[in-house]
């Protein structure tokens, strides 16, 4: 039978198992849930910003996206200054602490679209480095639930067009509207296989070399004619070169310009007499004896035309007065009565009567 002093030597052997099983099962569950090196030593940093966008103690802390601490604590500060309502205590390894520059910048990110959310510290270029206590600053970054209900406006937006172009699809689908007879009609494709044939003969009739278009592309004499007409063509430019022909002396003689040019200062000659009143011309343009006359015989006219209208004289008479006109009118007639007659018996009027003493 066992003695008191071996029972409690294996009471003491089984309770020192169970606290040491349970120290290594805290050091696991340690290792496998925490982030934090139990040999390594910790320090603080402190940042500033205007809403915690529910961000949680605890939550990890990063610098360029790599872990170095944690969130230790949030508080509020109770101050009115723009961007310090609430004061974010971050525990992070001492031995980072060389690599974070004072102008370095804290923000907000989010690890997944669930929400997880974390502070990150951007590198800055500062050659100088944080220490321990120092404070960072922070950027107030929008929240994701503020981006999905900003952004909430344009997914409506895109939801309304994606309708519209599932409408136009269903109603092209539906050979309906112009689009949709020309992918669905098979009269079109009728229309466009006749038309790919109708090519495809005037393709060939070219390929063959007949017809108008097959022997500008294969007939040697188009293309013998047109290096005629440019031989031709370089023979007249050559001929006006040297001055040959009417066109040539045209271009080349000077005789032709020396004419033009004497022409031309006669004609300034001329008119320059005639700006002068030189000469008949000049006189007709420039005196005023001729306005001068030209009035006078206008007022004698004028004058006979009023005396003829007055019926004076016998041109007035024979103007204004019926009765001449009917007495010239039947001596006229008269006679020609009298030529008529002489006419039908010309004896009549041509006898001769002789008496004697």
């Amino acid at each position: 039978m066992p003695t008191s002093r071996r029972v409690s030597w294996a009471q003491l052997k089984v309770g020192i198992l169970a606290g040491a099983s349970l120290l290594l099962l805290g050091i696991l569950i340690f290792l496998l849930t925490g982030n934090k090196d139990i040999f390594a030593r910790d320090a603080s940093l402190y940042t500033y910003m205007e809403d915690s966008a529910a961000m949680t103690e605890g939550s990890a802390v990063r610098l360029n996206g790599i872990l170095i601490g944690s969130v230790e604590k949030i508080t509020l500060t109770g101050e009115r200054e723009p961007g310090r309502a609430v004061r974010f205590e971050l525990r992070v390894k001492e031995k980072e602490l060389r690599h974070i520059p004072v102008d370095s910048l804290v923000t907000i990110g989010a690890e997944n679209v669930l929400g997880t959310k974390y502070l990150n510290i951007r590198q800055g270029t500062s050659p100088e480095t944080v220490r321990a206590g120092a404070t960072l600053r922070a950027r107030d970054d929008q929240d994701f639930l503020e981006i999905v209900q900003s952004a909430q406006p344009i997914l409506e937006s895109m939801r309304q067009t994606l309708a519209r172009i599932d409408a136009i699809v269903a109603t092209v689908e539906a050979g309906r509207g112009s689009i949709g007879k020309l992918l669905v009609d098979e009269t079109l494709y009728n229309r466009l296989v006749g038309i790919l044939g109708d090519a495809q003969k005037i393709t060939g009739a070219i390929t063959s070399g007949t017809g108008t278009a097959g022997k500008f592309f294969y007939d040697d004499a188009l293309y013998n004619d047109i290096r005629k007409a440019v031989a031709d063509l370089d023979a007249i430019a050559l001929d006006l070169r040297d001055g040959q022909g009417t066109a040539g002396k045209f271009l080349k003689d000077p005789t032709l310009y020396n004419e033009l040019n004497k022409t031309t200062a006669e004609l300034r000659q001329l008119l320059a007499n005639l700006n002068s009143g030189k000469g008949t011309a000049g006189k007709l343009i420039a005196s005023d004896e001729l306005y001068t006359q030209l009035g006078a015989v206008l007022g004698r006219v004028d004058k006979t035309i009023t005396v003829l209208n007055s019926g004076q004289g016998t041109l007035g008479q024979l103007l204004v007065n019926p009765s001449l006109y009917d007495s010239v009118n039947a001596t006229s007639q008269e006679l020609t009565s009298l030529l008529k007659d002489f006419r039908a018996n010309p004896k009549k009027f041509l006898r001769i009567r002789v008496s004697l003493f």
